[in-house]
C-alpha cells in the first residue's frame, strides 16, 4: 500500500501541480488511514469497504480529533480512492455513501447599536488621518462589505450624487445604497483629507495610506485594532463584526432578507438567514 500512497502523492505533485504543504497534508492524511487499516488486519486496499471508512471515521471521533480535521481526512481519502480507480487499481469506491461529520457553524458576534456608535466615533480629533478612519469604519458598517472589496475600491466606485456603493467581488458586481450621513462624511474625506494624502495624483484607490498607496487589509486591520482598544468594548471585534452588525441591525429594522442578502453579496440565501438566528438570540 506504501507504493500506491506514493504514487498518489506523484501525481497530486505533477499533474495537479499542489503545493507542498498541501501534498504533505495529504500524505499524513492518507498514512494514518493506511496504518488504521492494517491494524484492522486490512492488507489490501481492495479490501477496503464502506463499513471500513465508516469505523475510520468514528475511530477518528473517539480520539476526539476535531471535526474539521476529521472533514479534511475523510476528503483526502475520497480523493485517494478516486486516484485508485481511475487508474485501475480496484473498482468500487468505498466512500460513496459515507458522510462528513457536519461542522457546526458558528453564530457571529455582533455590536448592538449603540457599540457601533462608540466605536465609529474613536477617530473624532484626530486629524487628517482620523477623517479618514472615520470614513472606512462608516463605509465598512454604512454597506456592510468585506474588508476585501473596502479596500479594492476607487473612488469612481462612490457615487455621491445617487448616493450608492459600486461593489465588485469574484467576478460579480452590485450596487449598495448609502446613508446621508455617511455620505456626507465621505465628502468630508475626500474634500479635506485624500487630496493631501496622495502623492500621486493618478492614484485611482478611494482609501489611501499615510505614503499616499492604496490601504493594505494588514493596515486597516491595525487601524481597526487600534480604535477597538480605544473604545473599550469587550467583544472580539474584527472588521468582519462590523459586516455582520450592519445585517443583523437591517434584520431587527425588520428590512427584507432578499435585500439584505443582495446587499452582502450572498450567493446563498442560507449564508443570509444565519442573522436571523443572531437577532432572535439577542431579542
Amino acid at each position: 500500500m506504501e507504493n500506491l500512497v506514493k504514487a498518489f502523492i506523484q501525481y497530486l505533485r505533477d499533474e495537479k501541480k499542489l503545493s507542498q504543504n498541501t501534498l504533505l497534508s495529504y500524505q499524513r492524511d492518507i498514512e494514518q488511514y493506511i496504518m488504521f487499516l492494517q491494524e484492522m488486519n486490512v492488507k489490501n486496499i481492495q479490501q477496503s469497504t464502506k463499513t471500513t471508512v465508516s469505523t475510520y471515521v468514528k475511530y477518528q471521533n473517539s480520539q476526539g480529533r476535531a471535526i474539521t480535521t476529521i472533514s479534511r481526512s475523510l476528503a483526502s481519502i475520497r480523493a485517494f480512492y478516486r486516484f485508485l480507480i481511475s487508474h485501475d487499481f480496484m473498482k468500487g469506491n468505498p466512500t460513496i455513501g459515507v458522510e462528513s461529520p457536519k461542522v457546526e457553524k458558528k453564530i457571529p458576534q455582533i455590536l448592538s447599536v449603540e457599540e457601533v456608535e462608540i466605536l465609529l466615533n474613536q477617530p473624532k480629533k484626530m486629524g487628517l488621518k482620523g477623517i479618514r478612519d472615520r470614513a472606512m469604519l462608516e463605509l465598512l458598517y454604512s454597506t456592510g462589505i468585506r474588508v476585501s472589496e473596502l479596500i479594492s475600491l476607487d473612488v469612481s466606485d462612490l457615487d455621491l450624487q445617487k448616493c450608492t456603493l459600486r461593489c465588485r467581488s469574484s467576478n460579480r458586481e452590485r450596487t449598495i445604497p448609502i446613508a446621508k450621513k455617511c455620505i456626507d462624511i465621505m465628502k468630508e474625506y475626500l474634500d479635506k483629507v485624500r487630496p493631501f494624502m496622495l502623492k500621486n495624483r493618478n492614484e485611482q484607490a478611494l482609501f489611501v495610506n499615510t505614503n499616499g498607496n492604496r490601504l493594505t487589509r494588514q493596515g486597516f486591520w491595525k487601524i481597526v485594532k487600534y480604535y477597538t482598544s480605544k473604545a473599550n468594548i469587550n467583544k472580539d471585534i474584527t472588521p468582519h463584526t462590523l459586516r455582520h452588525s450592519f445585517a443583523a441591525h437591517l434584520v431587527q429594522r425588520g428590512r427584507n432578507l432578499k435585500d439584505i442578502q443582495k446587499m452582502l453579496g450572498h450567493s446563498d440565501i442560507s449564508s443570509t438567514q444565519v442573522y436571523l438566528q443572531i437577532v432572535n438570540g439577542n431579542m
